[in-house]
């Protein structure tokens, strides 16, 4: 798919729900399954896990901020180029943070809490934009 075809098909949704980075320096994947991470990166410090904030407080497990997780529901390709570029660009225009975690079928931003709905709407308007051109 081109770039204006999977900008027309963004089709973010504000999914439930807090999340929380934790890192876990000596920890192996799967270790703490119960934790119900939605992701897990492998780094040189340790392994991150992004979880529900529900189980980081009822677990103790530390954290620094506090995200929503938006979907873009379109199916992309691995391999599109540019799609996280242009909300990327869009979601700092506005002075909102975005990590990025990108499955097979769907990428996930996470965002502060505070400002979801603002970079949910700033999303809508880029499909907006591309659909009218």
């Amino acid at each position: 798919k081109n770039l204006k075809a999977i900008l027309r098909n963004l089709s973010p949704s504000l999914r439930d729900g807090d999340y929380v980075f934790a890192t876990f320096p000596s920890m192996l994947y799967g270790e703490r399954a119960d934790l119900k991470p939605v992701a897990a990166v492998r780094e040189q410090e340790g392994l991150t896990l992004i979880i529900p904030r529900r189980e980081a407080d009822e677990n103790g497990v530390n954290y620094d901020g506090v995200y929503k997780m938006i979907t873009l529901e379109v199916h992309s390709s691995l391999e599109a180029v540019g799609m996280t570029a242009a909300f990327a660009t869009r979601l700092s225009e506005q002075g909102i943070n975005a990590n990025v975690v990108a499955g097979f079928h769907h990428d996930h931003v996470f965002v502060g809490a505070s400002r979801a709905d603002d970079a949910l709407k700033a999303m809508e308007g880029l499909q907006a934009e591309a659909a009218a051109e």
